[in-house]
């Protein structure tokens, strides 16, 4: 038998994309979707399904506070876009997540925990205040710190510059560079490193040696062969190239 399920999420373009990658399980069927966390509070009261597709960060109600407001918890996958080691703080047996953008082997394996859940009995109504406050700690504990500024070293002086100004970081000749103003300078970290440190939600790797600060981002083109290309609104209009290994992410990730 088919799981039911409802989806919700404040981004409609990931709603369709979670929609049709359901679909294509033959798993599941999709009761419903909004983008709107108060319907999804009345229709999850009105007809529980065996699961909801929750996110997480959404206005007026997080996906907390909207299990929060109902009599009786259906089995929760969480979707969001925290990075994997500040969710597997909470990552508990009764609750799944999965991490935009969604992967479909991930979403087979949440399934069938699912699944196994519903044969079982899911969760226990008793269990959901505890379980609330656990997930919102670890959240909280679990939420990484990001800089706001970077040091650049020239001799024997150190320059801070201020992330939002950065418009790319590149690789070139074995050194790591911060642009911003039209003007490059150099940083200790490789791209690699900085892609862990810095937030990512405004910088994303586009390329092995490239890191784009996504609020610079202008327009995005096409290119032969899969990969695409993306102007900055810089003042000279830089143009940067999102290797075809990382097109389908970047896509996802910018909802384009």
């Amino acid at each position: 038998m088919k799981l039911s399920a409802y989806l919700v999420d404040d981004e409609p373009l990931a709603l369709q994309r979670l929609t049709r990658l359901l679909a294509q399980t033959k798993r599941v069927e999709v009761t419903g979707s909004t983008t709107e966390p108060e319907e999804a509070v009345a229709a999850l009261t009105s007809d529980p399904p065996d699961v909801c597709f929750l996110d997480i960060q959404m206005p007026r109600l997080n996906g907390f506070e909207v299990l929060a407001r109902l009599p009786r918890q259906p089995i929760v996958i969480f979707t969001t876009a925290y990075d994997r080691y500040a969710l597997e703080a909470f990552a508990v047996n009764s609750v799944d997540y999965l991490l935009k953008p969604v992967d479909p082997e991930h979403l087979d394996r949440a399934l069938t925990k699912v699944e196994r859940l519903r044969d079982s009995g899911g969760l226990s109504p008793a269990d959901l205040p505890a379980l609330l406050k656990q997930l919102k700690q670890s959240l909280a504990e679990g939420k990484p710190e990001y800089p706001e500024r970077i040091p650049s070293r020239l001799g024997t002086r150190l320059w801070f510059i201020d992330l939002p100004r950065v418009t790319h970081f590149f690789a070139e000749d074995k050194l790591t560079y911060a642009v911003a103003n039209g003007k490059a300078y150099c940083v200790d970290h490789t791209i690699a490193e900085l892609e862990k440190k810095l937030d990512p939600k405004k910088f994303l790797r586009i390329h092995r040696g490239t890191l784009v600060n996504v609020s610079w981002i202008k327009e995005v083109a096409a290119l032969p062969g899969g990969g695409l290309n993306v102007r900055l609104k810089d003042g000279k209009e830089t143009d940067l190239t999102v290797a075809r290994d990382r097109a389908a992410e970047f896509k996802a990730r910018l909802g384009c």
